[in-house]
């Protein structure tokens, strides 16, 4: 029996249902597409720490499956289990979602050691004879430096022929609850022989891995949550009780812009939507260059004028509007989130009224998840199941504890913080902020630490879900010290997410570059900062005079448009600027504020591939039906930029620079930009003839 299934091909041969093909990855022998490890069940390889080859894998039988237009059901029993695979997919795109759920249909309980969302062979025509023609792109993450993808050929990682299988992997497992801190949960395969890209992406907040890997002459694709041997997870099922995996995904395409564009398409069936969001509103955030962690009164009186004239809608007061202590040790002593006295003597809400008075919406800083060691009074108001912990002690990393919002307790006293936020402190929009990671997890009320985090992280979720429908009018946005936990189970449930803390407009245009392969242009929140001046942290020691002589024109242009290809968050002393610099900034909100429409429906471009830290110039745009919309920037040495094109343009015009003297012009198929110096960048929009 043959199911096929949109990009999906299943053969059931002597009861086992076969993957032989999905999306570009195709092979005639077929490969199962779950694996499971039973605790105590014998594990037929000596492959070290492979996910091949697993208790449940080859005892799997095929059961039945249903079919609807979009929706395949996959159902396969062992002895011990029965599992059922889920197939999904969506209109305008090749991508193909799947998760996996297990029951325990046995008489007594299981341990589950590991088990897949999806896994399938195909990589590759000739098997692993195919090495020297694959290559794999993963996706680089740290603080201020997010999203950077390296490639890497497959025998560069290790993987060639050498037997017919081998201990090695490409593999990679996020541990901890920044679900983002050292890689992104993405991936691209590209086959040279094929001339196809696989693209897959792991929605998950917390713990995930995936594994690329040989098993008898093949390559095969993992991808999964945690597992006992990467991120020190299981799962105890009784009889009848059931896991459920987090959801994968797979596109496909000719080319990177082809695999990231399908994936762009489904991303916009899954991102989460707020009605107050829709139309992609600008916004100034005080915290970069500015407040840092000491926003006051008086100092928010002082730029909110300045900010009203440049036509943002939101005004957002980051860290420090609550607690008293000074900004620099602030951190330990957070968790109670009342109004600060010292700073707000008339009250937060006599701030954000006067914000509102000025036309704009305001907003207001929290780190929910956490309380600092030193806040006695929550301390002793929160009991100890309040708290992830492991052996029985709270976990403190920095200064801070982890609140579990799996208790009650927490969940009630943060619901009514927010609350309070909004209905007697006036906030309109509130940052979530986590910046620290808890590390494994929590063994508490948990089969493994791994496992209580999982339990945790989709605790938090649903409160902010259960917050979001409360208030639907307040806009929520996702932060973790910076793009700490860009993914997109995150992602399903903010309309916003911030993508770095970068604090050098210099070296964000390599973030910028490569942001739109991770994150919907319509959820990319990037800093804007015109006067990136002074020591981060610090007050800013200069005065007008000198901003008018240090701060051209070419660095307020770079800034701007470092924010047009995703969410504008404009910050710094807007109010040290002259008349003319100011103007450029008024000018940069209202060409963000051109784009919104295209960029609902825009599809990532990326004419000269992928950017890096560190090369001399960076070009990076989107596209919305003929319309290219580009950013180009020039960071270094040689002041001519050449992008290339994939088809003919028939119009070009400069939208937006800092009014320099730019040339440009079209020339073999290259858009040619002579830059007037370094450090300068310019907009463009382009119509196209046709596709080549």
């Amino acid at each position: 029996m043959v199911i096929e299934f949109k990009g999906i091909v299943i053969d059931v041969v002597d009861g086992r249902a076969l993957i032989k093909k999905c999306g570009n990855l195709y092979t005639d022998k077929g490969r199962i597409c779950v694996e499971a490890q039973v605790a105590g069940e014998d594990k037929s390889s000596h492959m070290g720490v492979k996910m091949a080859n697993s208790s449940e894998a080859y005892r799997l039988r095929y059961y039945s499956h249903t079919q609807t237009e979009d929706t395949l059901i996959l159902k396969q029993r062992s002895h011990l289990i029965e599992t059922t695979t889920v197939f999904t997919c969506y209109e305008n795109s090749n991508a193909i979602r799947v998760y996996t759920e297990a029951e325990n249909i046995s008489r007594e309980a299981i341990v589950l050691e590991e088990i897949s969302s999806f896994m399938c062979g195909g990589i590759g025509e000739k098997g692993i004879d195919s090495a020297g023609d694959l290559y794999f792109t993963r996706f680089i993450q740290s603080h201020h430096v997010e999203c950077q993808p390296q490639t890497y050929s497959f025998p560069s990682l290790g993987l060639y022929r050498a037997n017919v299988e081998s201990q090695k992997r490409i593999a990679f497992a996020n541990v901890g609850s920044w679900s983002t801190k050292e890689e992104l949960p993405q991936g691209l395969i590209e086959d040279k022989a094929r001339g196809e890209i696989t693209m897959f992406q792991i929605e998950s907040n917390q713990a995930w891995y995936y594994e690329i890997a040989d098993s008898m002459g093949e390559y095969y694709l993992y991808l999964g949550g945690a597992n006992s041997s990467f991120g020190g997870w299981c799962k105890k099922l009784e009889q009848g009780e059931r896991y459920r995996t987090p959801n994968v995904v797979l596109s496909f395409g000719k080319t990177v812009n082809e695999a990231v564009g399908e994936m762009t398409k489904y991303r916009r069936h899954i991102a989460g939507k707020c009605a107050v969001d829709a139309h992609l509103p600008s916004i100034f955030n005080e915290y970069m260059y500015l407040s840092w962690d000491s926003p006051s009164e008086a100092q928010t009186r002082k730029i909110a004028p300045i900010v009203a004239k440049t036509g943002v809608e939101y005004y957002v007061i980051d860290c420090g509007w609550h607690d008293e202590e000074d900004g620099d040790i602030i951190y330990p002593f957070v968790g109670k989130w009342y109004e600060s006295n010292k700073r707000f003597p008339n009250g937060v809400k006599a701030t954000t009224d006067y914000i509102r008075s000025l036309g704009m919406k305001a907003g207001l800083w929290i780190e929910p998840e956490i309380i600092g060691k030193n806040c006695l009074e929550m301390l002793a108001y929160y009991d100890e199941d309040c708290f992830l912990q492991r052996h029985g002690k709270k976990i403190c990393v920095n200064g801070r504890y982890f609140l579990d919002f799996r208790a009650k307790k927490v969940v009630a006293y943060m619901s009514e913080t927010i609350r309070r936020m909004v209905k007697e402190y006036g906030a309109e929009y509130i940052k979530l902020d986590y910046n620290q990671d808890c590390g494994v997890g929590t063994d508490y009320l948990a089969d493994a630490p791994g496992e209580g985090l999982e339990q945790a992280a989709k605790a938090y979720l649903a409160w902010v879900d259960a917050m979001r429908s409360r208030f639907p009018n307040v806009l929520f946005e996702a932060c973790s010290s910076g793009g700490m936990r860009m993914d997109y189970q995150t992602l399903s449930h903010f309309s916003i997410v911030s993508t770095s803390d970068q604090v050098s407009h210099h070296k964000y245009p390599y973030i910028v570059g490569n942001i739109l392969s991770a994150v919907l242009p319509e959820q990319a929140a990037v800093w804007s900062y015109p006067i990136d001046a002074g020591e981060p942290g610090l007050p800013l020691p200069y005065d007008e005079g000198w901003v008018a002589e240090n701060i051209s024109k070419e660095r307020i242009a770079l800034n701007m448009i470092n924010s047009f290809l995703g969410r504008m968050h404009l910050a710094s002393h807007l109010e040290l600027l002259n008349e003319e610099q100011f103007a450029l900034v008024k000018e940069g909100v209202r060409y963000y504020n051109s784009l919104v429409n295209a960029k609902k429906n825009a599809l990532p471009y990326f004419p000269n591939g992928f950017t890096r830290f560190g090369v001399e110039n960076v070009a990076s745009g989107f596209i919305s039906g003929e319309n290219i919309y580009l950013a180009v920037w020039c960071l270094r040495e040689n002041k001519r930029v050449a992008v290339a094109l994939d088809r003919e343009i028939e119009r070009i015009a400069l939208t937006y620079s800092s009014g320099a003297d730019i040339a440009y012009k079209i020339e073999d198929g290259k858009l040619i930009v002579d830059f007037a110096c370094v450090d300068s960048a310019a907009f463009f929009e382009l119509k196209s003839k046709s596709t080549r």
